[in-house]
Formats: C-alpha cells, structure tokens, sequence
C-alpha cells in the first residue's frame, strides 16, 4: 500500500454540481484524464471541458433512464483493483480495466426530494443506487485511491495535489474514507426510516439515526466532556435550525435548555413566555401581549429567573427586549427579533440571542432516544395534548371558568417539568412549580413554598398560590399530596387519574369543596 497515490485518472459524477467546473479545470492542469457520466458530462463540455463518457469506458450504455450507468465490471474493477497486488493487477489487465485514481461524486438528493413534499414514486427515483456503491467501492480501496462526496472537500484536494505534485497522501485518503462511508451511512439511514415511515413500520428490525454538519461545542454537560450538535434533516423548526443573531458560543446545557423553553411555549397559541433555569421552567405566563407575559412569568421566581433562559412564542419587539435586559438572562430565543430588538440587545454582547422563523409543531411527530447501557430506549415523542372536551369531571363542585382556563394551562406546564412535577397556576401565570421529587408530595410542597418566596419578593401578606389551581403530572396515588395542593390555596385541581386509590383522592376533594378534573393523559418527564 504505497503512501502516496499519483492522480492521472478522475471520475467525476456529481448530483450537486457546485464549483464541479472549476474543479475539472484545475485538474486538467495536472493533465488527469475525465471520465464522466450523464449531466455531468454535459456541464462539463458546456464549459468546454472535454471527458470520456462512462459508457465509452464500458461499451454499454445508460439504460432505464439512467438507473443503469456505472455498475459495470470496468468501473468498480477501476475503483477496487489494488495497486501492489498482482492478482488484481492481472485482472485489470486480461479484462481491459482502466485504474482510476479519484472519485468525485455524491448523491441524488433523495433528503430534499422528501422535504419538499414529492410523491412516493419521485422519492424513489431520488434513491441513487451506483453513486452509493461507487462511493463505497473507493472508500474501501482508499490505499489505491481517493474518494470526494461533497464539494466542501475540493479546495482540501486541490491543496494536496499541489503539495505533493499531483498526488494524494495515504492519511488524506485514509481520511475522506472514513466521511464517505459516514455519508453512504446516512444517505441509507434517510432512505429507511422515510421508508419505514411510508409504510408504517413503527419498529423496524434496524434503526437508525442520521446527524449532520456537526458543530463542535466548548464542552459537554460537564467540562471533562466532550460534545457536539448535529442538526437533523427535519425542517421542524427549533434550537437545532436556530440563527444566532449575537453572543457567546452556546454550550450543551445552554442548547438543552433552551430547546426545552422554546418546546414550552410552542404549547401556546396565546403570546406566551417561558423562563427556564436547568431544563425546568422557573416561570410561565400568557398574557394579551409578550410584555405582559414576561412580566408575570417573571414574578413566579424572580431568583430562579438571574441567569435563566428566556423563550417567547411571537415576535421580540425592542420595548420587550429592554425590559429583558433588566435582569442577566443567558439566552434569548424568539421566532422573530425585530431590528430595534436587535439593536437594544447589542448592549449586552455576552448575550445569546436565536431567531428561529417559526415555531416547533408540538404535534410533529419525531421519536424521543435515551441511551441506556448496551442499547437505547426509542419512544413517540410525547404529541399530546388534553382539551376542555378531554376533561372528565369528578367532584361535586365543576370548575368555574376562570379555573378551567388556568387548570389546562397549568396542565401543559407540568407536560414540560421533570417528574414528579407539581405546578400552581393562577390568571394564566405559573405561581409555584416543583419539579424532579421522588415524592409528589415534596413537589406540592415545593411548589407551595416557591409561591411563598414570590409573594414576599412581591411584597404580599399572603401567598400568591391562594385561589390558584394545580396541576399534577401523573395521578395522587394518595389523598396526602391533594391536600398539601389544598393547604397552599389551590381551588381546583388537574391530574391524570387512575389510581386504585383514586376514590380515596375524590373523597378528599369532595370534603374540602374543591373541584377536581381527569385527564387521562399522563405527561411524565424524566
């Protein structure tokens, strides 16, 4: 396996035609001989650029409309044959193989043939089949050859070849094998799981999952670890398709927190603004405008808020974003920032600042995935959303309109908390949430102490729970945690049931005239 690989010989066949010409010419300079297939050959004789015709090479030609083209022995016999190996060498020789010496070729778009909505039969014509097996073909003989699929790569090529006259090193070629099979990987993994999806395979015997243009971030959750962000060909939009208008590098615990703010509030068809510390929202709010939704999310836990993440399901307007600024805030994510907005955030360059153009569809369906050891969990993501007519009344006393209102509310907040959550919501605005307890009365009870804390701050004599409602994640498997709910003031609770204990649970709510609505819809969080 020589180190160094002299190029006299290049097949180019290229989807994406980008910088393709100014390529070819570069390396006629070197006097490398073209071959080339279909639309490639024709870009390139457009420009002037002569080549020889795969099917010149194969004496066969292009056939079911082009589905047939390069899977020919004189094509991969020319990317497989080993130099330095005498068998493959006779081989190439009593069949009339050509060496080829690089690949420049990448794939039919079948990812964004899917995106733009394209029928069943067009995505499968978008399906290449000899790109992938030529691509697979160098990569695995990258000792005699070198590899391109993308054309990122081509000024790194055309560097080497002018470093080492012509030629490519073994570590270079070593290299861009590796990103071709990581391509061809990807490219099949897209094709699969589109697949399985069509024909609705909900747990198809191989899974697999695809990231793309990775961005290296500072560190991971902990500085000792290392990590990364890869976007996703899905075109839901989100922290993964955000802009950052301005600000520090975020880091893997801010882009965690922030996709859980932004998922939040997307719940919301109201303005709605969610402030999270730690991936659990520490204030959220509706309002008839932003502005007064931030200022009531606020309020919730003004101390949990220094240092939070801020997300917002409208337009930040500038007005909001100077009364933003009033306290340190890490990020800022918002589907639209106006240019005034942009202009009043500027004072704080530190600042993170991500513009989404839209909002993530909460009833997107994309699958959740833990790692656990020796495998991963893959489950729906959790699309669900409980509605006045999903509400089962179970008490004497009905929720009066004012509570029905905050009690759905306070139900789609504790959908975004770590279990065991237990949120108190009161005119639209979180007023005391206890998030991530083993015991679900702590929760209530933390709940209820955050609301005491935001009533002093406030300067209020009592707390600001009293008359609120509750919501809880998961059903009261005793009437202990209700009536924690019931001490802190709340009127009127929300919570999945189905309990053996659940009568238990009425009987309580019963005595103390509250009113008490089922779901039968559990939000876990873990």
């Amino acid at each position: 396996m020589s180190d160094l690989i002299s190029i006299k010989r290049a097949l180019l066949s290229a989807s994406d035609k980008t910088d393709l010409v100014s390529l070819a010419e570069k390396l006629c300079r070197y006097d490398v001989e073209i071959i080339s297939t279909g639309g490639t050959a024709r870009a390139l004789k457009s420009s002037g650029i002569s080549s020889t015709d795969v099917a010149e090479i194969t004496g066969f030609p292009e056939i079911m409309g082009g589905r047939v083209k390069t899977l020919h022995p004189k094509i991969h016999g020319g990317l497989l044959g080993k130099r330095g190996d005498e068998d493959h060498q006779t081989a190439m020789k009593d069949n009339d193989i050509l060496p080829i010496d690089l690949l420049v070729c990448n794939l039919y778009p079948f990812e964004q043939t899917v995106k733009t909505g394209s029928n069943f039969d067009v995505c499968i014509e978008n399906i290449d089949i000899g790109g992938p097996a030529m691509i697979r073909a160098a990569a695995k003989n990258y000792g005699s050859l070198t590899v391109i699929i993308d054309p990122v790569d081509y000024d790194a090529l055309l560097v080497e070849i002018e470093k080492h006259e012509g030629s490519t090193s073994l570590e270079f070629r070593k290299k861009l094998a590796a990103e071709a099979f990581s391509r061809t990987a990807a490219y099949d993994s897209e094709i699969a799981n589109w697949f399985c999806n069509e024909v609705n395979i909900k747990n198809p015997k191989y899974f697999t999952v695809t990231g793309l243009n990775p961005k290296t971030l500072r560190y991971g959750e902990n500085p000792h670890q290392s990590a990364s962000l890869y976007k996703t060909s899905s075109d839901r939009k989100g922290v993964g398709t955000a802009t950052q208008l301005q600000g520090k590098e975020l880091s893997y615990n801010n882009l965690n927190d922030t996709d859980a703010a932004f998922e939040l509030v997307a719940e919301f068809e109201e303005p709605a603004v969610a402030i999270i510390k730690h991936a659990n929202p520490c204030g959220v709010a509706i309002g008839t405008n932003l502005m007064e939704a931030y200022q009531k999310a606020v309020q919730c836990d003004q101390t949990s808020a220094f240092g939070g993440i801020v997300a917002l399901n409208a337009e930040l307007t500038g007005e909001l974003a100077t009364e933003i600024l009033e306290i340190f805030t890490e990020v800022i994510i918002a589907p639209y920032v106006t240019e005034e907005a942009k202009k009043v955030l500027m004072e704080k360059k530190n600042l993170r600042v991500l513009e989404t153009g839209g909002l993530p569809n909460p009833r997107m369906m994309e699958n959740s995935i833990k790692r656990i050891a020796g495998g991963f969990l893959l489950q729906d993501g959790d699309t669900g959303k409980v509605e006045e007519e999903n509400l089962q009344i179970v008490t004497e006393r009905h929720p009066n309109d004012r509570e029905l209102k905050d009690l759905l509310i306070a139900y789609r907040i504790a959908k975004h908390v770590k279990s065991n959550a237990i949120v108190y919501v009161k005119d639209g605005a979180s007023v005391g949430i206890g998030a991530g307890q083993m015991s679900r009365v702590d929760a209530s009870r933390i709940a209820a102490s955050k609301a005491k804390d935001a009533s002093r701050a406030l300067g209020l004599e009592k707390s600001i729970s009293i008359g609120s409602v509750v919501a809880s994640d998961a059903f009261f498997p005793f009437a202990d945690g209700l009536l924690s709910a019931i001490e802190a003031g709340a009127t009127a609770v929300i919570q999945p049931g189905g309990s053996i204990k659940d009568q238990e649970v009425i009987n309580a709510a019963n005595e103390k005239e509250i009113a008490m609505v089922m779901t039968g819809i559990r939000n876990f969080r873990h």
